[in-house]
């Protein structure tokens, strides 16, 4: 615990270094799932983006959802984002908004200490101008340092990839890769350090995370 306390002082010191000197963003981002019954649980998300490390917004996202668990390792969702961005045009920002419904399906697995998730979503991107349809995939793994499980006092490394394909042209849009450190507090509370390299056709940009995980009864 000690260690992993040093390491978050560590990466708020190099979050503030690196924003002021290159091109690094930095999300603050909870994740909450809350259980219903051993069937039915609902999803909620915030993620705080900014162009810089706090107060320099990128894009403010919130999603919801309901999801039904068909088999112990297999979940399906349906959800709704609300996401609010001010991009820069010139030295300008401007506001944008967004609905985004969705529809995904979430594949969990274990091999030996190696968590392995498979996430397969279908987006409606209802824009202020414009409809487009989004296919995304999603890979992930976490893999225990410390212990066998991720148990509470677990520090493990955590990695994942994502591809984002339209259904329409241009059909690229966008690749996130991700890997960072996450120690877990409790059977319910989690969290990760971690840095995002977001690769678009036209440009590249690398993010610092700071992700909070919470599981609850409702």
């Amino acid at each position: 615990m000690k260690r992993f306390i040093l390491l978050i002082f560590i990466c708020f010191n190099s979050i503030q270094v690196f924003s002021q000197d290159t091109d690094y963003g930095n999300w603050f981002i909870y994740f909450g799932n809350g259980t219903l019954n051993d069937k039915w649980s609902v999803w909620g998300e915030v993620q705080y983006r900014n162009f810089n490390f706090a107060g320099d917004l990128e894009q403010l996202l919130i999603r919801s959802a309901i999801q039904y668990q068909i088999h112990p390792n297999i979940t399906l969702a349906q959800g709704l984002g609300f996401i609010w961005s001010q991009p820069y045009v010139g030295d300008e920002k401007i506001n944008t908004y967004e609905y985004r419904p969705y529809q995904q399906i979430f594949v969990r697995n274990r091999f030996g200490r190696v968590y392995l998730n498979h996430r397969y979503r279908i987006e409606e991107r209802i824009l202020e101008d414009d409809f487009r349809v989004r296919l995304r995939y999603f890979l992930s793994l976490n893999i225990p340092l410390n212990k066998s499980t991720l148990e509470p006092g677990a520090v493990y490394l955590s990695a994942y990839n994502e591809v984002f394909i339209h259904t329409d042209s241009p059909v690229f849009d966008r690749n996130r890769l991700y890997g960072g450190l996450g120690y877990v507090f409790s059977p319910s509370v989690r969290m990760e350090l971690s840095t995002m390299t977001q690769m678009q056709e036209q440009r590249s940009r690398g993010q610092f995370q700071i992700v909070l995980f919470h599981n609850f009864n409702l």
